[in-house]
């Protein structure tokens, strides 16, 4: 009966530090509602991963031998080797997104790449702190608040810390009611938070609407090569929703797909978050360094809207810029919220909605250039 004891006894005081973090992550998940879908897998996972030889990973057991686990296969076959989830939960994203605000208001663009800001601060933040290259990279990519590319980047450049990253990307992204309003009060006055914009949308003719995401791929290829596989599984999504002839895939790439995936990839990516991989000093920096760069997204997008309104008429309500980071729709409520609380009558919904979708673009492109730009530098 000795063997019954050798998972007790192998156990380490990290492991169990990892079954709290799992089910801090489960609480989030079930208590606070914050991206369940994602948080409760991984959550889970992690606690299943950190279990004293746990059958979910190759290990070799006791009187049994060596045993292949179907988290470890998981993770080799559709992260490592292929980078397949990331890039398939895109194609349900595509299908998600309206881009008819955006289509109506062509300039909100502007503000998904204000608000990529964060980014390329929070690279500059991670060299100084000693992460090479590389790794910095993927660290700042958390600052996009678009978990599927954070993870897809980390796995490219066979980050070390693609645990932390995973986790700091999808947690901030559940933290927006709460990061977001933080930072966006502490560089606006209630004056300008009181500014109001009419929404005169312009009709957007489906030819428009079918031509975008073509369009948008091929620029985006031609100026990022390394973004085609990102953006070209988030607009190819897209125009299954707005072709009008595959209304049931659009539904079934919207829900069942997409939930799949995304359960799927949150318990494969804990294969990332063994104890020995995770508990690292560098794993706290790291979340400091996706938080700073997080807030720098959304006050690069504030600031970029009042540098607009020094040569507008119309003036454009900063939050608005802060709504251009990738966390669609949740930063778009966000500001919505916001703008009713400060005033009643103040309808921003649609505005932010429009730098939201733009936001979904630019973090994908972001991802392509920083995929193409790094090895470059590295040379």
């Amino acid at each position: 009966m000795e063997f019954l004891l050798n998972g007790v006894l192998a156990i380490t005081w990290q492991q169990v530090l990892m079954w709290a973090i799992g089910g801090i992550l489960i609480y989030l998940a079930i208590g606070k509602g914050y991206e369940p879908a994602l948080l409760l897998p991984m959550g889970f996972g992690a606690i299943l991963v950190n279990l004293p030889l746990s059958g979910v990973l190759d290990q070799v057991m006791p009187g049994i031998g060596e045993t292949h686990g179907i988290i470890q296969w998981l993770f080799e076959t559709t992260i490592e080797a292929s980078e397949a989830l990331p890039l398939l939960l895109f194609i349900g994203i595509g299908a998600m997104i309206d881009f008819g605000p955006l289509l109506s208001n062509p300039k909100m663009i502007l503000f998904g790449a204000a608000a990529q800001f964060g980014i390329f601060f929070a690279i500059s933040v991670a060299t100084l702190f000693g992460f090479n290259l590389t790794d910095a990279a993927s660290i700042g990519i958390i600052g996009a608040a678009d978990g599927p590319t954070a993870i897809l980047v980390s796995q490219i450049f066979k980050s070390n810390y693609i645990g932390p990253i995973a986790v700091a990307a999808y947690s901030y992204m559940a933290l927006v009611p709460i990061v977001q309003p933080f930072a966006i009060k502490l560089v606006t006055t209630k004056k300008e938070r009181m500014i109001r914009m009419p929404y005169n949308p312009k009709n957007v003719s489906r030819t428009t609407r079918l031509l975008f995401p073509v369009f948008v791929t091929i620029i985006a290829g031609l100026v990022a090569p390394a973004s085609v596989s990102l953006v070209g599984f988030l607009m190819f999504g897209n125009l299954i929703r707005e072709c009008g002839v595959l209304d049931s895939l659009s539904q079934t790439a919207q829900k069942e797909f997409a939930n799949i995936i995304t359960l799927l990839l949150g318990i494969t990516i804990s294969f990332s978050m063994v104890a020995d991989k995770f508990v690292r000093l560098d794993t706290l920096l790291i979340m400091l360094i996706g938080l700073v760069a997080f807030i720098f997204d959304t006050i690069g997008g504030v600031f970029f809207a009042k540098f607009l309104n020094l040569f507008s008429k119309n003036k454009i309500n900063p939050m608005v810029g802060a709504a251009g980071i990738s966390a669609f729709p949740m930063s778009a409520r966000v500001i919505q919220k916001m703008a009713l609380k400060e005033d009643n009558q103040n309808h921003l919904l649609m505005h932010a909605v429009g730098a939201n979708v733009s936001g979904q673009i630019a973090s994908v492109i972001a991802g392509g250039i920083i995929l193409g730009l790094v090895p470059q530098m590295i040379k």
